[in-house]
């Protein structure tokens, strides 16, 4: 792993990875093919890349019912637990709107209402993600969103995995499709003959369905285009190499391209991560996977300053970052720009991603500058409700008109001015 000094001014952030122009074609014209044919679209796509030609879409409750069977007892009872942790937290995220009273009788007031219908995308194939299926859903719940529909890539035996059935079956979401890829997304977006359209999209995915999210947005809602995962650890020289080495491979084994970066004001530590990196790479199941992000986006930085650490924290706006120095809580109100951050020793950041409560659907590639994690007013929308007595009409109609006709909005003036006499 790369030892850098840290100067000045560096930037930390990585390539935007924006998908190429072949990619965005196929993206293109499945979004295309099922907006025109629907159903039989979602099978073609379905069997060209996942292996299997579904016979049906939806996943039946005995199957539903067998995934929350075959899993093991225990993982069951962890899943509910974190379930019901994830629910704790996101409770406290809910509001009701408000009215605030003017004279006369007058008032204007926010309602806040849920959306309708939302669609959760859980990424499949070769994996098994239930804790994006309890991040997802559950905070929509909370919200107030009456469907919720769940589409995830089934394998090539047709099948969803265990664990993301057991999820599901967990918070009670039974509208489940065996659909991945840009063809989940287009479902969601326009419908076909099995599946209704939502009002919004949420959940990562691989490159063509992020891209397909960022095609269909405007005609849809999205949460985000999520890119490769990233961590960034600040540390100093009370941090211990190879717990550090540890979190920095956690999210190195998603992804080639994820990004796993130190910045530390202890050189003698960056040098004893830098050696814990290799040795723990050697073991670890993904090697491949996470050397390959390694090398190709890893970086320990050794800063003079605990000052200038923080600075180049808030630089990267990392998706996630750990905090392990002397007074962490104290280092941690320094921080302006991160998705998620996880303070001292024992708060490692896969507790964010499976138990503790908190969403680990958080912004990535720097967007942490200006967007939030997935959270219940994701799956809401606020609408502004005014109610004026005659009195206080009276009272601002001429403002209003004058400040209409200063735009040159006749219409405007006339329609305020229209009222406030008998009507013969």
């Amino acid at each position: 792993m790369k030892i850098v000094k840290l100067e000045k001014g560096i930037s930390l952030k990585r390539p935007l990875e924006g998908g190429n122009e072949e990619q965005l074609k196929v993206v293109r014209q499945v979004l295309k093919d099922v907006r025109a044919q629907g159903d039989a679209a979602i099978r073609f796509y379905t069997e060209k890349w996942d292996g299997f030609a579904p016979d049906y879409l939806r996943v039946t409750k005995e199957e539903l019912e067998e995934g929350a069977n075959t899993i093991d007892q225990q993982l069951y009872a962890d899943l509910t637990e974190a379930a019901q942790n994830i629910r704790l937290y996101h409770e406290q995220q809910k509001r009701s709107g408000y009215r605030l009273e003017l004279t006369d009788g007058s008032w204007l007031g926010q309602r806040i209402t849920a959306l309708d219908a939302v669609g959760l995308y859980v990424p499949g194939g070769t994996a098994a993600y239930p804790s994006s299926v309890l991040m997802n859903v559950i905070p929509a719940q909370v919200a107030g969103v009456q469907r919720i529909v769940i589409t995830s890539p089934a394998g090539r035996d047709g099948k969803l995995p265990p664990g993301v059935l057991a999820a599901a079956h967990i918070l009670g979401v039974e509208e489940i499709y065996k659909i991945g890829g840009a063809q989940a997304i287009a479902a969601l977006a326009y419908g076909t003959e099995t599946i209704s359209p939502v009002d919004k999209i949420t959940g990562p995915g691989n490159i063509f369905v992020a891209l397909a999210k960022r095609e269909v947005f405007g005609e849809v809602a999205i949460d985000m285009i999520a890119g490769p995962s990233e961590i960034a650890v600040l540390a100093d020289d009370t941090a211990f190499a190879d717990e550090i080495a540890a979190d920095l491979l956690s999210q190195a084994e998603h992804d080639k391209l994820a990004c796993a970066i130190l910045v530390t004001t202890s050189e003698q530590l960056a040098i004893k991560v830098a050696d814990e990196v290799e040795k723990q790479l050697t073991t670890l199941p993904r090697e491949e996977v996470a050397r390959a992000s390694i090398e190709n986006f890893g970086v320990i930085y050794v800063a003079e300053t605990m000052v200038d650490a923080v600075d180049a924290i808030n630089s990267l706006a990392p998706e996630h970052l750990e905090i392990i120095t002397k007074n962490a809580e104290a280092v941690a109100e320094q921080v302006r720009h991160a998705g998620g951050i996880f303070i001292g020793r024992y708060s490692s950041e896969p507790v964010g991603d499976y138990f503790a409560g908190t969403n680990h659907v958080l912004p990535t590639n720097s967007t942490a500058r200006f967007a939030s994690g997935l959270n219940v007013d994701d799956f809401v929308k606020k609408s502004s409700v005014v109610f004026y007595s005659e009195k206080t009409w009276a009272e601002n109609a001429p403002k209003i008109a004058r400040l209409a006709r200063m735009e040159g909005l006749e219409g405007h003036a006339r329609a305020v001015e229209s009222r406030g006499w008998e009507k013969g």
